[in-house]
Order: C-alpha cells, then sequence, then structure tokens
C-alpha cells in the first residue's frame, strides 16, 4: 500500500494558462437536494466553486429554492434543467433521499457516459437496488468514484459497519473488484482503491472533520478537480489530501479539534490548493 501517494504531478497540472477560461476548467452538474436536505448539495456545490469548477449547476429535487445568496455563482434548478446543461462532470447523491423519484435519478446519471461521483444517498440506493448496480458495474471503470463511510461501504457489502472497520484495506478493495471503479472509504487514515488492486490511504486529517457536511464538501472538492483535467482516482487522492489538509491547518488556532465546519473547510482547502499548485508547478513536477 502506498501511504504517501503522490499528488504534486497531478496537482501542478492545474496550474492555469494565461489565455484561460472559465470553459477551460470544466461544467459540473450536482444532483440531490430533496427537502429537507438542500443544504447538502449546496455544501458540495460551493466546495466545487472553490476547488475551480469553471461552471457549477445544481439539480435539485426541491423545487423551492432558485438562488443560493450566499453563493450566487451556483446555478440552481430542477434535476431535469441540470441534466440538459453541457456539463463535463457529474455528481450525484448529496441529499437525495431514496424515494422512487431519486431512484430514477440515480439511474439517468449511471446511464451518462461522463465522469461520475457518487455518495450519500446514491450508495443507499446501490445497496438496494440490484438494477441500478447492475448499471454500475456496466460502467467504464475509469469513469465512476464511490465515496462512502464505513456504513455505507458495510450496506454495499452487506456486512456490518464494525466488520468494515476491522479490515477497511480488505473493504475497499473488495468494493473497488466487485462494483469495477474507484472506492475512496472515509475515516481515520482514508482509503482509495482502484479496481485494478492500486490502493493508498491518506495521511491528512483529524478528528476536526467529524461534523455534519464534510462528505458533502468533499465530494464537491473530488469532482471539481476532476472536472480541471485530474482523473477520478487522482481527484479522489487530491480531494482526501486537500480535505484533510485543510483540517489540519484550521486544527492549530483551535487545537481542541470542536467547532469546524464544513463550510470553512472548502474555503481553507482552496488556500492549500493554490500553494501546491504554485510549489509543484515550481518544482518541475508533471
Amino acid at each position: 500500500m502506498n501511504e504517501s501517494d503522490p499528488i504534486g504531478g497531478a496537482l501542478a497540472r492545474l496550474q492555469r494558462a494565461a489565455d484561460s477560461h472559465k470553459g477551460s476548467f470544466g461544467s459540473v452538474a450536482i444532483l440531490g437536494g430533496a427537502p429537507g436536505m438542500v443544504g447538502a448539495a449546496l455544501l458540495a456545490g460551493r466546495a466545487a466553486l472553490h476547488m475551480g469548477a469553471g461552471k457549477v449547476w445544481l439539480g435539485l429535487l426541491d423545487p423551492r429554492p432558485y438562488c443560493d445568496w450566499q453563493q450566487p455563482e451556483l446555478m440552481l434548478g430542477s434535476t431535469a434543467h441540470a441534466l440538459a446543461q453541457p456539463y463535463t462532470h457529474l455528481a450525484c447523491g448529496m441529499g437525495m433521499g431514496i424515494s422512487p423519484q431519486s431512484a430514477e435519478l440515480l439511474g439517468l446519471a449511471l446511464n451518462t457516459p461522463t465522469p461520475l461521483l457518487l455518495d450519500a444517498d446514491a450508495l443507499n440506493l446501490l445497496a438496494t437496488q440490484a438494477h441500478l448496480r447492475a448499471q454500475l458495474q456496466a460502467r467504464w471503470a475509469q469513469a465512476t468514484v464511490l465515496t462512502p463511510h464505513p456504513a455505507e461501504a458495510a450496506r454495499l457489502l452487506a456486512c456490518t459497519t464494525a466488520e468494515v472497520q476491522a479490515d477497511r484495506v480488505q473493504a475497499v478493495q473488495t468494493l473497488a473488484r466487485e462494483l469495477g471503479c474507484t472506492v475512496l472509504l472515509k475515516g481515520h487514515g482514508t482509503l482509495i482503491a482502484d479496481p485494478d488492486g492500486q490502493i493508498s490511504r491518506n495521511l491528512t486529517g483529524n478528528p476536526a472533520l467529524s461534523s455534519a457536511g464534510q462528505g458533502d464538501t468533499l465530494a464537491g472538492m473530488i469532482i471539481a478537480l476532476a472536472a480541471q483535467g485530474l482523473t477520478l482516482a487522482e481527484a479522489a487522492r487530491a480531494g482526501a489530501y486537500l480535505h484533510g489538509a485543510a483540517a489540519d491547518r484550521w486544527r492549530k488556532q483551535h487545537p481542541a479539534g470542536i467547532g469546524l465546519t464544513a463550510s470553512e473547510t472548502s474555503l481553507i482547502a482552496r488556500q492549500i490548493l493554490n500553494e501546491d499548485v504554485i510549489k509543484n508547478s515550481s518544482n518541475g513536477n508533471t
């Protein structure tokens, strides 16, 4: 296992050319936000913007929000509206719920050829609906990344959370192999496994990340990094590193690790991303 997975070369590729424009950095669509859970989709969308995606559409199952007044750069609309846009990358599941409408939406997402991130309720639906699982397995292996926490991984594996935690390496490798995609297993020492057997452990992060919405923020970060040219596997490793590094930097000023919010995390991660892109570009990493 690689415990210090080199991501400098990947980050160096995010250096921006002088003649670039918003279309140079990908267009992300995020599907989710059922009634009562819109905040999850908003967190993912805001994080995607903070990580540099050129454009971000939110396709919400709750029809009521029409603007994010804290982040008006986000384009809000229905799920059908978001799916009709010229997005280059797609994320699905944050605050989506497990209703029949949500299952239908996940089926539409799985049918696209677009690089796809699945999190939260998308994973819960995959665990219970065999036809959706079959759709996932039929996708091109490099086109999908799953980001489960241990309980979601347990549902996908039809075992207990305790069993996942007892052998996290086995759990993440089994999911990657059986589902044919990159899998990021959250938790202490986040693991990222690819279908070909490659596995790495992220070394950043601390218990300050134990707060609501952090997974939504991580999902938005990963899909934005992919939209800017990283593979989904690279984006998962870079996203885990930046997410954890943001918490590590925050904890220097808050040593007990209490009170970090998901909204803060993406802002700190943005600063670290900019620093690391410049550092790795100057070092000649490509």
